[in-house]
């Protein structure tokens, strides 16, 4: 028998200790109430720990190794005599990786002192809790108000299993001693797209599929075309239809493209699965859709009228880290006040590392009124700064409402792009106009006057009353 423990009495428990049970422990702290930060390990953010963090490291080790293909450009000899240890490379990534991901398991544990209980929770009423606690014993939880926080797991597939010690998850991928020689990747979203693009800098031969006919998330067509010309030329791409794996004589083989190939190792990069199911919500009268998720209102992040909150990557909304900072900031104040506040989100802002970088800001392509709608196309080749940096052909894609000229949206193929993603996500959320963004300097050269050419587009076609040129206003007099 389990031995139950003295029940505690808390204002908040908050289950997960993630980016988004930080966030909301902050402000229950900042509300000097009563917590409980509930884990069950191993503490340390799933971006510090295998998300965002070692995935920029592994890119940015990539991007020195595969850099010696412009040496002979530039007059750079000796590049044939450079060696990787792959190893090394590696090793250092992991110890990159710890580092961010043991100051993220220090903050929670500073945060939380000795209210922190490392264990697996799960509902009994919607305020009251069970801890299967790694210590040993089951502590009860008893709250005014609940936040979920509980964050994401892989995606593995059933049809993955009988080739399970062939497969690796994104989770994993940073465990690896070394490199392998060649390596299959199902999936070309966002960390997909990044992941298989860093190993094929490093050597490794790459063959990513993807049921989409776009990669890293692109709906606007345009701007897919630039993508894949490019990163067609540094890994093999097989897009529109199912793959699948069969067994080989080295061990496994991606089926794509009416090809069969052998590949040592293949990463499954098909999305996150909220961890959501070994919470007991169903039983305690939470109402869930049809894939068993919980409802709940995305702007105060309740579920029902129950006094619970969910938020991050397990209510499968906006599974990126400035996104769970937000939720979580958000459901921590509600879960403190007598009527939850309804909040504003901000402006949708995306980004792959790819160099030259994928973005999306705002709405996408395929969420607009093509009808209502005015296009800014500007390409990176007569971007000055963007032809010093590469020789890499990109475009921007700038989206306004075509009476007003208020911005929309974006997305963008090029070098920096996530600068430019930076300030157009900013001139979106205070609702800039084309004619009003242009009234803000453009420096020559920098990547962001691309910025500057696809408002120009935008602008011929919205006729200014005084007839003044673009981006210039009368003197106060």
């Amino acid at each position: 028998m389990t031995d139950m423990l003295e029940k505690i009495t808390v204002d908040v428990a908050i289950i997960g200790a993630g980016t988004a049970g930080l966030y909301a422990l902050r402000e229950v702290r900042r509300a000097k109430k009563s917590f409980v930060l509930i884990d069950s390990g191993p503490l340390g953010t799933t971006c510090a720990r295998v998300g965002c963090m070692p995935s920029k490291v592994a890119l940015h080790i990539a991007e020195f190794w595969h850099a010696q293909q412009s040496f002979q450009r530039y007059g750079i000899s000796g590049g044939e005599h450079l060696q990787l240890d792959t190893q090394q490379a590696w090793s250092e990534l992991r110890r990159q990786r710890d580092v961010f991901a043991e100051g993220a398991a220090a903050g929670a544990e500073r945060s939380a002192g000795e209210h922190l209980l490392m264990g697996r929770a799960q509902f009994m009423t919607p305020t009251l809790l069970s801890v299967e606690r790694n210590a040993g014993g089951t502590q009860q939880v008893q709250a005014q108000s609940v936040i979920i926080a509980t964050g994401s797991r892989p995606v593995v597939p059933g049809f993955l299993q009988p080739f399970a010690e062939h497969c690796i998850t994104t989770d994993e991928l940073f465990e690896m001693q070394e490199l392998p020689q060649s390596m299959g990747v199902l999936g070309l979203g966002a960390i997909g797209l990044e992941m298989g693009l860093a190993l094929a800098r490093l050597g490794v031969e790459v063959h990513g599929a993807d049921m989409a006919d776009s990669v890293g998330g692109i709906s606007d067509p345009e701007v897919n075309t630039h993508a894949l010309a490019e990163f067609a030329q540094e890994m093999h791409l097989y897009l529109g239809a199912p793959a699948e794996l069969a067994a080989s004589a080295q061990g496994v083989s991606l089926k794509a493209g009416g090809k069969d190939i052998p590949v040592d190792k293949v990463l499954v990069a098909l999305g996150r699965r909220p961890n959501i199911d070994q919470l007991n919500l169903q039983a305690e009268g939470f109402e869930l859709d049809e894939r068993g998720q919980p409802l709940f209102n995305p702007h105060t992040l309740q579920l029902g009228e129950h006094p619970v909150f969910i938020v991050g990557d397990v209510n499968g909304q906006r599974a990126l880290m400035h996104e769970a900072a937000d939720e979580g900031a958000m459901a921590g104040y509600n879960a403190v006040q007598a009527t939850p506040v309804a909040f504003k989100r901000k402006t949708a802002i995306g980004i792959a590392f790819t160099n030259p970088d994928v973005v999306s800001v705002g709405a996408r392509f395929d969420q607009l009124d093509q009808d209502t709608l005015l296009i800014g196309t500007a390409y990176t080749q007569n971007n000055g700064r963007s032809k010093v940096l590469s020789q890499h052909k990109g475009v921007l894609r700038l989206y306004a409402d075509k009476t007003s000229g208020q911005l929309l949206g974006a997305s963008m193929f090029g070098m920096r792009a996530e600068h430019v993603a930076q300030f157009l996500a900013l001139a979106i959320e205070r609702k800039e106009t084309a004619r009003s963004l242009l009234q803000v300097p453009f420096y020559h050269p920098v990547v962001e006057e691309v910025i500057q050419d696809a408002l120009q587009a935008i602008a011929k076609h919205i006729p200014d009353a005084q007839g003044l040129p673009f981006g210039l206003q009368q003197a106060d007099s």
